[in-house]
């Protein structure tokens, strides 16, 4: 059988990207990062990785709510949180005065450095999460990591069991609102989840089948129909990075 990569996308660079080569370009960065203390740092990173995503990710209202609401409610959630729980001793001028407690500009850096320290390591994780199927990821894994492909083929059939199930689940409630079904809560969960696991083990039984049949697990190693290479940009990619990494931690 003759391989055939995956085609990147023309416009959205991220997606053509190796999935390792994304992990492996950020993973230093969220490390160091969770020992920075400063305000610049994080700051910096938050704003590279908005830029890479908005450049180099398909544009979708996933990706523009994780970027417009999410990481900045988590900012503000996270930054006022710690900003109230800091030890007041920290000091500093007052900003806000509510009988004997006392907020401290002090305070909030402290908080909001946290805030968006977390925020940014999450923003370098959605570099590989939003722009990476789960599919390529594992055929990443066994193709480069050289993991066991029976692990790795495993975990892939495991990830396409979740959508099943939720075209399942929509299935089995349309069914029992043309039989009736009363819309409680509680009984129509109660009456979900019997049918629901009767299709998730006909499925695992099919699939148990399929996968006997293909002879799984015969020879140590099988021919992959599709390929995830490791091109030139990749390593270009993570170096890179890299680079631009280690001259934010030097210069901020």
């Amino acid at each position: 059988m003759t391989a055939v990569a995956l085609a990147p996308a023309p416009t959205a660079f991220l997606v053509g990207l190796n999935p390792l080569a994304k992990i492996a370009a950020a993973l230093p960065a969220m490390l160091a990062l969770v020992f920075a203390r400063d305000l610049a740092t994080p700051a910096t990173f938050l704003v590279l990785s908005y830029v890479l995503l908005l450049c180099g990710a398909r544009w979708s209202a996933r990706l523009f709510t994780m970027l417009g609401a999410v990481v900045p409610l988590a900012v503000i959630v996270v930054g006022l949180g710690f900003a109230v729980w800091v030890d007041p001793s920290i000091g500093g001028v007052a900003v806000l005065r509510v009988g004997g407690w006392t907020l401290t500009d002090g305070a909030l850096a402290v908080g909001f450095s946290t805030g968006l320290r977390l925020a940014a390591i999450m923003t370098l994780a959605f570099l590989g999460g939003l722009t990476t199927a789960g599919t390529d990821l594992v055929r990443a894994l066994v193709q480069q990591l050289c993991v066991p492909y029976r692990v790795g083929y495993a975990a892939l059939a495991a990830i396409r069991f979740v959508p099943r199930f939720g075209r399942e689940l929509e299935t089995i409630r349309q069914a029992q609102r043309v039989r009736g079904v009363g819309s409680f809560a509680p009984t129509r969960w109660i009456r979900t989840v019997v049918p629901l696991l009767a299709g998730a083990i006909r499925h695992a039984e099919r699939v148990a089948l399929a996968m006997d049949a293909r002879a799984f697990g015969a020879h140590p190693d099988r021919t992959e129909r599709h390929l995830v290479p490791w091109r030139r940009r990749d390593t270009a990619f993570v170096l890179a990075f890299w680079a631009v990494s280690a001259a934010v931690f030097l210069a901020v």
